[in-house]
């Protein structure tokens, strides 16, 4: 018969994005698989020296499926169970892909420590610990637009917070002209 099959929400254990060298850029994890800074630092390099020269998109580390991405100078890893579904996985990183180019225009160092913001939030619409709330690129960079919008509310309807907020950038604005 068979072991039976078990169907969780939770498909997704981590997701990393690293430059050329192996640096982290951005990491979430959701499981406790790699629960020190040190065991999170030791997989993603063992993900970037392993990947860094291949041409396929899916391997096994650590008996986990893992998906990557290799974009100009940066590598977008999704860690999934070894029993999770890979198509699931691969529309996932695709999706999370497309809406950072949608986004950002580009998928590259600079662009995602510039807009480390925008990168964030589209990674947190479409995973929210470990569960995949959205593989729709267009729904993914229109929900985080419109968060980025909230920021150009007029300064009447403005709270405190918001209003000294903004006083700070533009007064920071002028300065640096």
């Amino acid at each position: 018969m068979g072991r039976p099959t078990t169907t969780s929400l939770y498909t997704t254990k981590a997701i990393i994005i690293l430059d050329s060298e192996g640096k982290r850029l951005h990491a979430k994890y959701y499981t406790n698989d790699y629960p020190t800074a040190a065991d999170q630092r030791k997989i993603e390099k063992t993900l970037f020296d392993k990947t860094k020269k291949m041409n396929s998109d899916i391997i096994m580390i650590d008996s986990q499926v893992t998906l990557y991405k290799n974009s100009i100078d940066t590598f977008i890893y999704l860690i999934g169970a070894a029993d999770e579904n890979e198509l699931i996985l691969s529309n996932l990183l695709s999706s999370i892909y497309e809406a950072l180019m949608l986004l950002l225009g580009s998928v590259e160092k600079r662009t995602i420590l510039e807009q480390y913001d925008v990168t964030v939030l589209a990674i947190d619409e479409a995973i929210d610990q470990g569960i995949i709330l959205d593989n729709d690129p267009q729904q993914i960079a229109s929900r985080v637009t419109k968060k980025s919008e909230g920021d150009n509310i007029p300064l009447s309807e403005q709270s405190l917070a918001q209003a000294f907020r903004t006083a700070q950038e533009q007064l920071a604005k002028s300065l640096l002209k």
